[in-house]
């Protein structure tokens, strides 16, 4: 609009005319309606307690004094009725024979999630925290996360829309962002620069994760002396960098879905995308200052194949199989993930943890989780991957720095892995609460100095107060913080070895109707179907 300067001196004094409240940290929960006679309160603690009846028959104090912490403090929060909205569409999806995932993300760590049947990982049994899951002491929104059926995942969507209104429900904007290279190309487009040239110089920029235009010129010598030698480089350089970062394009989030209390229009812009759908015109990170809910609808295919493989399985062999009820002893599915051989196995599947699974033989379901928190960069590069699989195959002793670090450490053997244990810790040596050990959880990961070193005084004064010599607190507080890094969110990785288990189950047991499943699931990509079409021929299964 370079010609119509007053068309751009009105977008400023419409922008003055704006007058905008926004009002932030108050949460905009949509109300859910309860049965008549009880509360939201009421129907959540009802709900709770007849399905602990259910799954913990022999309930002891431990685990009840569990539930009522965990409802005391959601009540207290006010998120009563985002675990009942969570627990209705869920509902829905399982009435409607829709696959849910066992669980995804912190969520598994809750037993008020269990006794719902939002996530179907006891988190008694694998030791997982409310707290780093919820902490009462910081008050944000929950993140519960849901993985659907890929294939069925919209009528859930509709489901909502319809129940709470398409004006309160809409999926989320995110904006694409100008990088570094696209930025010098649309900056030279709009120099008239010739094409070759401004490729050229796009080429420069390295390779590199969270690269920019400032960091190349850094590192690229060549790129230095081209923007020192000739001004029309120079200039060009400077307004990209003056334009990377800023938003180039639209388009709707994968997941992200705000259901709110009433109409978004009133609280939030809203955006049309080509196709005619309104999503929100914030993003994720601005729905939460607003206040708004927002969940993650995430479509997973291989709860489309593991359905699909129960359905071969019922027409060829006339056998229901219940996925969800099988039980993780099972030696045939060990054996198969030990010998390596995981292709078409939920997170399994690479070549390097295709490597991982036959030095560490998986024999238990703890295993699986251990794998799935090992097999990342940090450990892998640290040696502590090594030092774990010589540790489970009895190649080097496992010893403990305190007697009270066994009961916590004992499944990793001895190896601080998850951030749970790092947690564990804190409160049974330190006198942490679960709530403060979040807290150094939260500290750790930030690395700030001052912090940390409020955070030690207190870990070594709260272990003296246990017995534990100043300096064996000193030490093992150092072993936390050294692992704090690699340590991974253990109610994920359970949650997802449960898929991982499943879908190497399926492949021990039928095999033939897991490929057929397995193909089947893969039809949109060319490239992996190829792979597994070369796999089953190799195994000797005949394509017709």
């Amino acid at each position: 609009f370079k010609d119509i300067p007053d068309a751009l001196a009105n977008t400023i004094a419409i922008a003055e005319k704006c007058n905008v409240e926004f009002e932030f940290n108050k949460a905009r929960l949509p109300n859910f309606d309860a049965p008549e006679g009880f509360t939201q309160k009421d129907y959540l603690h009802r709900l709770c307690t007849k399905s602990l009846e259910k799954k913990y028959p022999q309930a002891d104090a431990k685990i009840k004094e569990r539930l009522l912490h965990e409802l005391n403090v959601i009540n207290r929060l006010g998120f009563t009725s985002y675990f009942l909205i969570v627990r209705d569409f869920i509902k829905f999806a399982r009435e409607n024979n829709i696959p849910v995932g066992p669980g995804r993300g912190s969520a598994a760590g809750s037993i008020v999630s269990y006794l719902l049947d939002i996530t179907t990982i006891d988190p008694l049994k694998y030791g997982l925290l409310f707290e780093r899951f919820l902490n009462p002491d910081r008050v944000s929104m929950p993140d519960i996360d849901i993985d659907f059926c890929y294939e069925r995942r919209p009528e859930v969507i509709d489901y909502v829309v319809k129940k709470y209104g398409a004006e309160n429900v809409a999926q989320i904007i995110t904006f694409g962002t100008l990088q570094a290279k696209a930025a010098i190309r649309d900056v030279a487009r709009a120099l008239n620069m010739p094409y070759q040239e401004a490729d050229r110089i796009a080429k420069l920029i390295p390779q590199e994760p969270d690269i920019d235009i400032e960091k190349a010129l850094r590192l690229e010598p060549t790129l230095a002396s081209m923007a020192s030698a000739d001004p029309k480089i120079k200039q060009l350089l400077d307004i990209a960098k003056v334009l990377e970062g800023l938003s180039r394009h639209v388009s709707v989030h994968a997941a992200g879905v705000v259901i709110s209390s009433q109409p978004l229009i009133e609280l939030i812009p809203l955006y049309k995308v080509p196709d005619g759908d309104i999503v929100t015109g914030y993003d994720m990170s601005s729905i939460d200052k607003v206040g708004l809910m927002k969940m993650d609808f995430l479509g997973l295919r291989t709860l489309t194949m593991i359905s699909e493989c129960e359905g071969i399985i019922k027409r060829t062999q006339g056998i229901s199989v219940n996925i969800d009820e099988v039980a993780t002893e099972d030696e045939a599915t060990y054996s198969l993930l030990s010998e390596g051989d995981s292709a078409g196995v939920f997170q399994l599947e690479s070549a390097g943890m295709r490597s991982l699974l036959k030095r560490l033989k998986p024999d238990k379901f703890e295993d699986l989780i251990a794998i799935l928190a090992l097999y990342r960069p940090g450990p892998l590069g640290s040696g502590m991957v090594d030092d774990f699989i010589r540790r489970k195959n009895r190649e080097i002793a496992i010893s403990y720095e305190h007697e009270l670090l066994k009961p916590i450490l004992a499944e990793t053997y001895g190896i601080i892995l998850y951030q749970e244990q790092a947690m564990q810790i804190a409160s049974s040596l330190g006198g942490f609460t679960m709530t403060e050990a979040d807290i150094l959880r939260r500290a750790m990961g930030k690395k700030l100095p001052e912090m940390m070193n409020e955070q030690k005084e207190k870990f070594i004064k709260g272990a003296l107060a246990n017995n534990v010599k100043e300096r064996k607190a000193d030490k093992i507080f150092d072993l936390i913080q050294k692992f704090a890094g690699y340590g991974f969110n253990k109610s994920h990785s359970t949650a997802y070895a449960m898929i991982s288990f499943r879908t190497a189950y399926l492949k021990a047991h039928y095999f033939q109707e897991f490929v057929t499943a397995l193909l089947s699931s893969e039809m949109h990509n060319s490239d992996k179907l190829k792979d597994y079409l070369q796999y089953a021929q190799k195994k000797g299964i005949t394509i017709l």
